[in-house]
């Protein structure tokens, strides 16, 4: 074996899991390639500070890896009722970090916290082209209860509307305290 050889050794990195703040915002652009929903942080993130949603990361040394945002109320009732069901959604782990549980550990997370305001139910969505995701899913308990088609739109950090076309299942899960 030379210097020039490939070596592997492992990392054993602490993950915190907590609610994001402002100064945490940037940070969740991932270096640029999530620039595009800036402008939906930060109005999640107004939202998190009126009680209305919560934005749970995980973070190595204070650098989100991962998150999932939480809406706990939507005009549509299949989604989230205030005080029943909770939404789960934009669920994403950085790409070196995926595979070793944390996008399981934001579910478990989010779906503690709903329980301490309450809520009896948690929904999620799943794109009906991600096999992978539904299968974490249905690990965690969610079961298939409808499908989507998936249409949404939001501006982006240029100003511009974009449109979203992401056929779904939509998934949902009882909840039950330990």
């Amino acid at each position: 074996m030379t210097t020039f050889d490939e070596h592997t050794f492992s990392l054993d990195i602490p993950v915190t899991l907590r609610l994001a703040r402002e100064e945490d915002l940037p940070l969740l652009e991932w270096r640029g390639q999530y620039t595009q929903f800036r402008t939906i942080f930060r109005r999640t993130f107004r939202e998190q500070l009126m009680g209305r949603r919560l934005m749970i990361l995980a973070t190595v040394q204070n650098i989100p890896i991962g998150q999932v945002f939480v809406q706990l109320r939507s005009r549509e009732q299949r989604i989230a009722i205030q005080g029943k069901r909770a939404y789960l959604y934009a669920l994403r782990v950085m790409d070196m970090f995926q595979s070793q549980g944390i996008g399981g550990r934001l579910i478990d997370e989010a779906e503690a916290m709903v329980m301490t305001l309450d809520y009896q139910w948690t929904s999620i969505a799943v794109a009906k082209d991600n096999p992978r995701a539904l299968r974490l899913y249905e690990r965690k308990g969610y079961r298939i209860f409808d499908e989507s088609e998936g249409d949404w739109s939001y501006t982006d950090h240029k100003g511009r509307v974009q449109s979203i076309h992401e056929p779904c299942w939509l998934l949902e899960k009882r909840l039950f305290r330990r």
